[in-house]
């Protein structure tokens, strides 16, 4: 495969009217945007619940990185931005469940807001393919 940069698509795509791509592939390696509770049809899913928010996150994550190519399994980087520290022990399991040894490299921030209000968690991630 080329180094060239690929834009990834989804079909339907919920962040197409924010004027983003769901993810770059350049060469062995996908860039995802990052990746929230929407769902496909672009409403937010879970208002007021962060484990809702938090699995729609997960899933939307999964299905961009099958479109990519790749899956959960070869990420290698983790972003998360969370407004409410206090959710962090719901990460903690959350990459327990959904990822093995050895385990991503990972970042987590606290922010004050997320592009929508209503977002309470977002996340974007570096895979293999």
């Amino acid at each position: 495969m080329s180094d060239k940069p690929v834009p990834v698509s989804i079909d339907p795509d919920p962040l197409e009217p924010f004027a983003l791509a769901p993810a770059w592939r350049v060469g062995n390696l996908v860039f995802l945007s990052g990746q929230a509770a929407l769902a496909e049809d672009g409403s937010i899913v879970g208002e007021g619940d962060f484990d809702l928010q938090l699995g729609q996150t997960l899933a939307n994550i999964e299905r961009v990185l099958e479109s990519a190519g790749s899956d959960l399994s070869k990420i290698v980087k983790v972003t998360i931005y969370l407004t409410d520290m206090a959710n962090f022990p719901k990460i903690v399991e959350a990459r327990k469940k959904h990822f093995t040894p050895p385990y991503p490299a990972d970042t987590t921030v606290e922010v004050s807001s997320l592009a929508l209000p209503e977002l309470m968690v977002e996340i974007d991630v570096i895979a293999a393919v």
